[in-house]
């Protein structure tokens, strides 16, 4: 949860700079907020990846768990 939420926040802030970039004509600034934006989506699906990876194991742990032994 830690980097989807990380991920939303670097992509609020990579936006805000984009926007700024525009606004006062500094390409850099613009370049570097979708730069950001990037790495937070990148982030967040690292997150979101994590997530699922754990509810897999969980799913498989109680498998085996309610499995009848043969």
């Amino acid at each position: 949860m830690k980097d989807q939420a990380e991920g939303k926040w670097d992509q609020t802030k990579g936006k805000a700079k984009e926007e700024i970039g525009k606004a006062v004509g500094d390409r850099s600034t613009e370049i570097a907020g979708k730069t950001e934006q990037v790495k937070g989506k990148v982030k967040e699906g690292i997150g979101d990846l994590k997530r699922d990876i754990a509810a897999a194991e969980e799913d498989e742990r109680e498998k085996e768990h309610t499995e009848t032994p043969r």
